[in-house]
C-alpha cells in the first residue's frame, strides 16, 4: 500500500464570540486529507484531520516542512511491519525528523493535524471504528460504550445579557447535557459573579457548572476569584493563569479546594509532565485537558497517558479540550473521563455524529470505520471538498 496524495487547505471559523483573551472572528483551521491506494467500498481510503479551535491554521508549517517530509519518505518507511497498514508511530518520527526538542508552539498543531488523518486512515483500512482499534491495541479490547460530555459555551458576545446566558444554558440541559461551562475573566469579578449566579438559577446546582478563565488571571486576581467561587462548589475552575505558570497553579490549592482544570494549551508530554510535577495538580479531584489535535497528535498523547500513569494519575481525570470526534474516540477507546462539546459552536468541526443525541450527559459513538467524520454530514461535506478532488 502507498500514500498517493496529501492535501491541505485553511478553512475559516467565523464567529462573533469571545473569551477572556481572544475573539474568534478571524480564526481559521487547517483541514488535511491523506489519500491512499487502499480500496474500500470501491473508493480509495482517505484519512481526514483538522486542528481544534483556538489555534490558527498551520498551513505554512504543513507545506514547508511536514507534508514534504511525509511525501518524500520511502513508501515502506510509513508502513507497519506487516506492510498492511500505515504505522502512526513511524510516521510521527518521519514528521519530526530534523526538529529540535522544545519550542512546541504551532508545529505541534501541524503534526497533530496529520496524525489525526493518519489514525483515521488506519482505522478505515482495518474497517473498524478508531475507538475499537485503540481499545484492541492499548486496553485489552475494552471500549466505553458511552462517553461523558459537557457543553462548553457561555461566551461573551455583543449585546448578550444575563437572560440570554440563562436561555443558552437551559438549552444545553434540554439537549441532554448534565454539565455546562461558561467563560469568566472578560469583565469584572462583580459582573462575573452576577453571570454565574444567574446560571446557577437555571442549572441543578454548582456541580452542573464549570467556569473557564482561558489563562487570563495574575495571581492576585486568581486568588480573589477563588475565594468568591469556593462557596458555589463548581464542577471546576479552569485554566486560571498562563498555561506555563506552574507556580501560580501550584499556589491555587491553598485558596481553592474544589476541582480545578487545565492543560489545553500544553502541547507536549514534557510540558504535561512539568504541570504534574510542579503545578500542584491533585489527582483525586482535578482534571487535565490536553488536546491531541493541538499537541502532536495521538502518538504523543499516548506518551502523556503513560507519564500520567507513572505519576499516579488515572486516565479518567483526562477530559480533553476541543469538542471533536478524535478526542471522543480516544475517550471511548482508552477510558478517559469524558470529552468537551460545543453545541452549535465552531461548526462544522464541533459536535459529534448525526442522530446520536446526548442522553443524561453521555453520548454514544457510531459503529463506522475510522474516526466517524462520515456520520457528521455538515463536516463530511467540507472534508470531501479536499478528499475527493
Amino acid at each position: 500500500m502507498r500514500i498517493t496524495d496529501i492535501r491541505e487547505k485553511a478553512v475559516p471559523i467565523k464567529s462573533d464570540i469571545s473569551n477572556a483573551f481572544i475573539d474568534f472572528s478571524k480564526m481559521n483551521a487547517s483541514v488535511v486529507a491523506i489519500v491512499t491506494d487502499v480500496i474500500r467500498n470501491g473508493k480509495p481510503v482517505v484519512g481526514y484531520g483538522f486542528n481544534s479551535n483556538g489555534r490558527y491554521a498551520p498551513s505554512g508549517l504543513l507545506h514547508e516542512r511536514f507534508i514534504p517530509r511525509l511525501r518524500d519518505a520511502e513508501p515502506d518507511a510509513v508502513l507497519n511491519d506487516a506492510k498492511s497498514n500505515l504505522d502512526p508511530h513511524k510516521i510521527w518520527d518521519i514528521l519530526m525528523s530534523g526538529e529540535k526538542p522544545g519550542g512546541h508552539g504551532e508545529r505541534s498543531v501541524a503534526v497533530g493535524v496529520l496524525d489525526m488523518a493518519v489514525w483515521d486512515a488506519v482505522a478505515k483500512i482495518e474497517e473498524k471504528p478508531l475507538y475499537q482499534v485503540l481499545a484492541e491495541r492499548y486496553r485489552d479490547g475494552e471500549v466505553d460504550e458511552k462517553v461523558f460530555v459537557y457543553a462548553a459555551g457561555g461566551y461573551y458576545q455583543p449585546g448578550k445579557g444575563v437572560s440570554a446566558l440563562q436561555d443558552e444554558m437551559k438549552h444545553y440541559l434540554e439537549l441532554g447535557y448534565s454539565v455546562v461551562k461558561m467563560k469568566i475573566g472578560g469583565t469584572s469579578l462583580v459582573e462575573d459573579l452576577k453571570r454565574i449566579e444567574a446560571v446557577l438559577e437555571v442549572v441543578p446546582g454548582g456541580q452542573s457548572l464549570a467556569v473557564d478563565v482561558n489563562g487570563r488571571f495574575d495571581l492576585d486576581t486568581a486568588i480573589a476569584y477563588a475565594k468568591a467561587l469556593s462557596p458555589y462548589n463548581l464542577f471546576w475552575y479552569e485554566e486560571i493563569g498562563d498555561p506555563l505558570d506552574y507556580e501560580l497553579q501550584s499556589i491555587m490549592p491553598r485558596y481553592y479546594q474544589p476541582p480545578m482544570a487545565t492543560g489545553e494549551n500544553l502541547f507536549s508530554m514534557q510540558d504535561a509532565r512539568n504541570l504534574i510535577k510542579y503545578g500542584g495538580m491533585r489527582p483525586d479531584r482535578d482534571y487535565l485537558q490536553f488536546d491531541c489535535a493541538l499537541s502532536y497528535g495521538l502518538v504523543e498523547y499516548l506518551r502523556t497517558l503513560e507519564m500520567l500513569k507513572t505519576h499516579g494519575w488515572s486516565p479518567r481525570r483526562c477530559i480533553p479540550h476541543g469538542g471533536h470526534q478524535m478526542s471522543l474516540n480516544i475517550a471511548a477507546g482508552l477510558g478517559l473521563g469524558g470529552n468537551e462539546s460545543y453545541p452549535g459552536v465552531f461548526e462544522p468541526f464541533g459536535g459529534f455524529a448525526d442522530d446520536y443525541p446526548v442522553e443524561k450527559g453521555y453520548v454514544r459513538l457510531p459503529e463506522i470505520p475510522g474516526i466517524g467524520f462520515e456520520a457528521k454530514s455538515n463536516l463530511y461535506e467540507l472534508l470531501k471538498t479536499i478528499g475527493e478532488e
